[in-house]
C-alpha cells in the first residue's frame, strides 16, 4: 500500500512538474480600439466594427476632436484607459500619428496602421509628404483652408480622391459631413514612436490618392510591420474592404503577445 501510494505521489509530482515547464500559449487579444483619421469621424469604422464584434472581439471607437495632436492623443488614451486588458490599437490615415504617440500606453500590445502615417520621433506628416507627395496634395485647391486654419477636402473631389471605391451617394454624404481638421496636426512632430517598441501591422491602399502608397510602404518597411497590400483600394479602404482590414486586425490580435 505504501509503495503504491508513493508511486502515485511521484507520478502526480512528475505530471505537475511537466505541466509547469510546458510552454504557455497566450490567448488571442480580445480588445480592439479603432481611431479615425482627418476629415471623417468614427462612424466609418462601422463595417469593420461589425465583423470584429461578430467574431467575438470587444471593440471601441475613438471620437477624437481633430483640434490638435495633443487633444487627439488624449482622447485616444482616455479610451485605452477604459480597456480591461491587452489591446490592439488601430488607426486610419492621420490617426496613424495619433497611435504612434498613444501606442506607448501599457494596455497596447500591437498596432495596426490602415493606409496610415507612422512618423518617427521628430518627424511630422507634412514634411514626410513633401518627399513622397500624394496625388491630392499636388492638385491646386483640392485641400481648402478656413480663416481659423482648419483644413478640409473640397467636396467636389472627395469621391474621386478619398473614396473612389465607395458608392457615390455614400461618398457625397461623407464629403458634406466632414470634420474640418486643424492644420497644425499635420505639422506637429512626434515625441515618441510606439512602433519602435510594439509589434505592428500595416495595410497599403494600392490606389490611395490621399497618402502616397509609396509613403505607406516606406513607413511599414521601416517599422518592420507585417504588411498587406490591397490592390485597387482607395484611401477609404477600411470602409470599402472591411473584410480584408478586419482580417489583418484579427491577425494582430492572434499574434501580439500580451
Amino acid at each position: 500500500m505504501n509503495i503504491s501510494t508513493n508511486l502515485f505521489r511521484a507520478s502526480a509530482l512528475a505530471i505537475a512538474l511537466a505541466g509547469a515547464s510546458a510552454p504557455a500559449f497566450a490567448a488571442p487579444v480580445k480588445n480592439i480600439v479603432l481611431v479615425h483619421g482627418a476629415w471623417v469621424d468614427g462612424s466609418g469604422w462601422k463595417p469593420v466594427y461589425d465583423i470584429l464584434v461578430r467574431d467575438g472581439y470587444s471593440v471601441s471607437v475613438v471620437q477624437q476632436p481633430l483640434t490638435s495632436l495633443e487633444a487627439d492623443v488624449t482622447a485616444t488614451k482616455r479610451v485605452l484607459d477604459m480597456q480591461n486588458g491587452p489591446t490592439i490599437l488601430v488607426a486610419h490615415s492621420y490617426g496613424g500619428s495619433i497611435i504612434t504617440e498613444a501606442g506607448v500606453h501599457p494596455n497596447v500590445v500591437g498596432l495596426v496602421y490602415v493606409a496610415a502615417h507612422a512618423p518617427d520621433v521628430g518627424e511630422n506628416e507634412a514634411a514626410l509628404g513633401k518627399d513622397k507627395p500624394s496625388y491630392t496634395s499636388q492638385q491646386k485647391g483640392a485641400i481648402k483652408r478656413t480663416p481659423d486654419n482648419y483644413l478640409y477636402l473640397d467636396p467636389a473631389v472627395f469621391h474621386t480622391d478619398f473614396a473612389a471605391d465607395l458608392p457615390r451617394e455614400q461618398a457625397e454624404f461623407e464629403a458634406h459631413s466632414q470634420i474640418p481638421t486643424s492644420a497644425d496636426v499635420f505639422s506637429t512632430s512626434m515625441t515618441v514612436a510606439a512602433w519602435k517598441t510594439k509589434p505592428s501591422w500595416g495595410i497599403v491602399a494600392g490606389a490611395d490618392r490621399i497618402i502616397n502608397p509609396d509613403l505607406e510602404r516606406f513607413y511599414y518597411k521601416r517599422a518592420g510591420s507585417r504588411t498587406t497590400e490591397i490592390e485597387g483600394a482607395s484611401h477609404s479602404v477600411y470602409e470599402s474592404r472591411p473584410r480584408d482590414v478586419a482580417a489583418v486586425i484579427e491577425d494582430a490580435a492572434r499574434n501580439a503577445q500580451p
